[in-house]
């Protein structure tokens, strides 16, 4: 089963949230971010749990993040904490929960049941990390296991530790794995989100691999800081010059119809250039609804 091309929705920045932190919380209400990753794993210590439970269902449930795309990351399986997290995330129906270190396409069909018994609604969609090199190595069977599989998010520190590599200027170590997870990604029809970038006071290094990522093909990227969004935002969101080259390329194709050849700016123009196009119309349009909605 695939996960099935969706209607675009924009992930441009993707900003981890520590739920044991009421004020970061209170915060990420007016941040101009397109979806929240309400943390519960790695950021919040194991005397906190519970407490940090309680309080990003109660965030989901509470209507005060206006359009942006809110989800829970749950701790993983088998630790202590899972099953409770996702019985308690399922009830409050977020728009997605993150799990942690998915590595088969198994492990998402028994996520898909265990979501099922807790009542989760159709609404409420599976992420999946993609953080070792099982899951690199299972990544298109992983992507294909279930409709309710809607997000890959690349657990990029996670594989640098398990590769024994470096983080290094242009990913040299990961661009295997990246290349392989947008593959898997780009053939079932579901999203992608980069990695985050941990030195948040490096704003050159951040912005480069934000276009990176964009060059890649990634739809966005996940933060781990407020101060990064801003630049994830612009860079992952169609330039004017390509609005209007879009533009562009369909006035011509439309009046072309039936010609046989059709040309814009001196270049041929065939379905492939159409379809592009179309795709930047459509996400410049979906942004600039979330714009104008006062977000983003």
């Amino acid at each position: 089963m695939t996960g099935g091309t969706t209607a675009y929705r924009p992930r441009r920045s993707v900003l981890y949230m520590p739920s044991s932190n009421g004020r970061a919380l209170e915060k990420a209400k007016s941040l101009p971010v397109d979806a929240l990753i309400l943390d519960l794993e790695d950021a919040v210590g194991p005397d906190h749990k519970e407490t940090a439970r309680d309080a990003a269902c109660a965030a989901v449930r509470s209507g005060e993040y206006g359009e942006r795309e809110l989800t829970i990351r749950v701790n993983g399986v088998g630790t202590p904490w899972h099953d409770g997290d996702l019985a308690a995330a399922c009830a409050a129906g977020p728009a997605g929960i993150v799990v942690p270190k998915v590595g088969s396409a198994a492990q998402v069909a028994a996520l898909e049941a265990a979501m099922a018994v807790h009542g989760a609604t159709e609404g409420t969609r599976l992420w999946a990390m993609i953080e070792t090199p099982e899951a690199i190595f299972h990544v298109r069977d992983i992507a294909r296991a279930s409709g309710r599989l809607a997000v890959l998010v690349m657990g990029t520190n996670d594989l640098v530790k398990e590769l024994r590599a470096e983080h290094v200027p242009g990913r040299a170590p990961l661009l295997t794995a990246l290349s392989l997870s947008l593959l898997a990604a780009r053939e079932a029809g579901v999203a992608i989100l980069d990695g985050v970038y941990n030195d948040v006071r490096d704003e050159e290094g951040f912005a480069a691999e934000c276009r990176q990522a964009r060059e890649l093909g990634f739809d966005g990227k996940t933060l781990i800081h407020p101060g990064q969004v801003a630049v994830c935002n612009e860079t992952f969101s169609p330039s004017r010059a390509a609005v209007e080259e879009a533009e562009g390329i369909l006035a011509a194709w439309e009046a072309g119809a039936g010609a046989g050849v059709v040309t814009y700016n001196g270049r041929l123009i065939e379905n492939l250039h159409v379809d592009t196009a179309r795709r930047v119309l459509d996400t410049h349009a979906a942004i600039s609804a979330r714009s104008g909605s006062g977000q983003g």
